[in-house]
């Protein structure tokens, strides 16, 4: 039996994204209106609204266990004080719109170089952290959530929707041509490899056991199998766009666009 625990108010234009933090007590979101959010689960209350992005939140992602960052279409992801609701720094603001963000601790697999000034006392586990930022102008950059530099930029095909950490040194970005680059930031400038299972956009990616969900503008969901050329291949929505995908343990969950959220099963991979 499905029932409504609590209904989120606060936001007064669309909402783009939300993500759970650790505890599964909170849950971030961003939306058109410009401001991130951070809301109870339990009462449904928004105990801080972070204002500051000059354009839609299309993205979010959780630091640690507090602290947070957000990107938006303005061009700038920040990193923010979630107790305090104030930006502590704009970690990139390369005036193309970012699409897509993703934080993963790589530790000393890569330089991610060091702070030229010493770090706000309110940054908290950015440290041996990267940033994943996914642009418009098909560029895929790395950059040291602590220093604030950039560790590497990649090139895509075409514009990106969405990436994710598969791994500490794998990342994935999905293009607006279905493409799905799998880079290794030891080495981002040659893809550790390159698939394409629809010419629709890639809209989301997620981690899922040892593979990954990819969903798309077709209607579809992939996840990759062990071997050569084998994928699983998620049904539904009739040619409606898959948003975004989540998955627990076995079972992977999509929101499309035709208003229905699924549940699947998967077997061992």
């Amino acid at each position: 039996m499905q029932e409504i625990k609590c209904i989120l108010e606060g936001h007064n234009r669309e909402v783009f994204c939300c993500k759970f933090f650790p505890s599964g007590q909170k849950i971030l979101s961003g939306g058109l209106d410009s401001t991130v959010r951070i809301w109870s689960i339990i009462d449904g209350s928004c105990s801080a609204t972070m204002e500051g992005h000059r354009g839609s939140i299309l993205d979010v992602a959780v630091v640690e266990d507090g602290k947070n960052v957000s990107s938006g279409q303005d061009g700038t992801a920040r990193l923010w004080d979630s107790e305090r609701a104030v930006c502590i720094y704009i970690v990139d603001d390369s005036y193309s719109p970012i699409n897509a963000v993703a934080v993963g601790p790589v530790g000393d697999t890569v330089n991610l170089g060091s702070p030229k000034e010493t770090p706000s006392d309110r940054e908290v586990g950015t440290e041996g952290k990267l940033l994943i930022a996914a642009r418009e102008d098909k560029s895929v950059e790395g950059i040291g959530l602590r220093s604030h530099q950039s560790v590497f930029v990649f090139e895509a095909s075409d514009a990106l929707n969405c990436c994710t950490f598969i791994s500490s040194v794998d990342v994935l970005a999905g293009c607006l041509d279905g493409n799905i680059f799998h880079l290794d930031i030891r080495n981002p400038q040659t893809p550790v490899e390159t698939v394409q299972w629809s010419e629709t956009p890639v809209l989301s990616l997620v981690p899922f056991g040892g593979s990954y969900v990819a969903s798309y503008g077709c209607g579809t969901c992939y996840i990759p199998q062990q071997g050569p050329d084998k994928v699983l291949q998620l049904s539904g929505p009739d040619r409606q766009p898959v948003h975004q995908a989540a998955a627990w343990e076995k079972i992977v969950y999509t929101c499309a666009r035709d208003r229905k959220i699924r549940k699947y099963e998967i077997p061992d991979l």
